[in-house]
């Protein structure tokens, strides 16, 4: 039996949250960075003696923006990870970060705790469409710090883009993808602007002071990314993600291919043994539960199997390889066919879904109604 798991580990501040922004994070909350780390610190040891039979093949560091954290509290983190958890020894750790967070010590300091994977968002290299978004640094702050990251030792390093932004044109969009795969990441991350309620973005919608990108417009930017990223050597293995040779990553393949993980931290979400759970959102009640996992956990559900074989397929589909009908009835010892035989050959007929010997996947087609495809699925 397979005993990896992967590890999230969520730091919910930030220097400003951005205008599209619905994650648990929260700007300007400095003084509450230590007893959120401390409390954070007690949770991981706790799950570490519930796991310590796991290896850990995946660290992902997410947020927020982890590198607003002082250097002190970064590292007591680290060292409590590694203190409390078994890793592989080619485990792929990464930590997110923005730019204006990062400086040359900052990032001796993540290689000397062997992070070994950095993420940066950049979300587009127009200095305009940039503020109009709500971030607060420039596309030369990015520039300064990808090449002081690559001077720091990190060669694998991914880059987050969005398109569809207010405002923003095909040319830009171009214009972005044409200046970081100049860059030469390893992995680039290519994501549609979703503008939820509650953000300042969902509030602007509804009094008509930004309009919702055209679905025409947006599309025809996802498949000028698909096509101009694959002429420059990227691999698109995943609806929203590119990645060089053997650089894919590591823990959102976790996801993906329906395999455990444990979130901790604000927020964290969490799956294990058919079991999937979040902590608390509420920052203050993450702080004084000091770790006690019992007190953090909320939304506990155990799915049912139906959830299960439906959830693996979504997941599973995201991947462009998609999904092996063996490796299905292996995990179930389940016939595939009885559940979704006819779903699949409606899907075929549809050309939204293509069948290769023992696996099926989208088509090119199917990706961009990915969401329709699921609902197929449902049982």
């Amino acid at each position: 039996m397979d005993n990896r798991i992967g590890l999230y580990i969520h730091i919910p501040f930030c220097k400003s949250k951005c205008y599209y922004c619905d994650f648990a994070s929260y700007a300007n909350q400095n003084e509450k960075m230590k007893a959120y780390v401390l409390a954070l610190t007690k949770e991981i040891k706790h799950y570490g003696k519930i796991f310590s039979d796991k290896k850990v093949d995946s660290i992902f560091i997410g947020g927020g923006t982890p590198t607003v954290l002082p250097l002190d509290l970064i590292k007591e983190l680290m060292q409590t990870i590694f203190c409390n958890f078994s890793l592989e020894y080619n485990a792929e750790i990464t930590i997110e970060s923005n730019p204006g967070t990062l400086n040359k010590e900052m990032l001796k300091l993540l290689k000397r705790l062997n992070i070994n994977r950095l993420s940066i968002g950049l979300q587009a290299c127009q200095n305009n469409l940039l503020k109009a978004i709500g971030r607060i640094h420039t596309v030369e702050d990015f520039n300064q710090n990808f090449f002081h990251a690559r001077e720091a030792g990190f060669n694998n390093i991914n880059v987050d883009l969005m398109f569809a932004l207010p405002n923003q044109t095909i040319k830009d969009w171009q214009v972005t993808l044409e200046y970081i795969s100049d860059l030469s990441p390893e992995h680039i991350s290519c994501y549609s602007l979703i503008i939820e309620e509650g953000t300042p973005f969902g509030k602007w919608e509804e009094q008509g002071k930004i309009k919702r990108c055209d679905e025409k417009l947006d599309r025809c930017m996802y498949h000028y990314a698909k096509k101009y990223l694959n002429s420059k050597e990227y691999k698109h293995y995943e609806i929203s993600n590119f990645s060089k040779p053997s650089s894919e990553s590591k823990h959102n393949l976790i996801y993906w291919q329906y395999k455990p993980y444990i979130g901790m931290g604000l927020g964290a979400h969490s799956f294990v043994d058919g079991k999937r759970y979040h902590n608390t959102y509420n920052l203050e009640k993450y702080i004084q539960a000091k770790g006690e996992i019992r007190s953090l956990q909320e939304d506990i559900e155990i799915l049912p199997p139906s959830m299960q074989y439906s959830e693996y397929i979504f997941l599973g589909l995201r991947l462009l390889k998609g999904i092996s009908i063996k490796e299905f009835e292996v995990y179930f010892k389940t016939s595939f066919d009885k559940l979704f035989g006819e779903s699949v050959k409606k899907l075929i007929e549809l050309r939204l879904l293509e069948k290769n010997k023992d696996r099926i996947n989208l088509t090119s087609k199917g990706l961009d109604v990915s969401n329709t495809v699921f609902t197929e699925f449902l049982l």
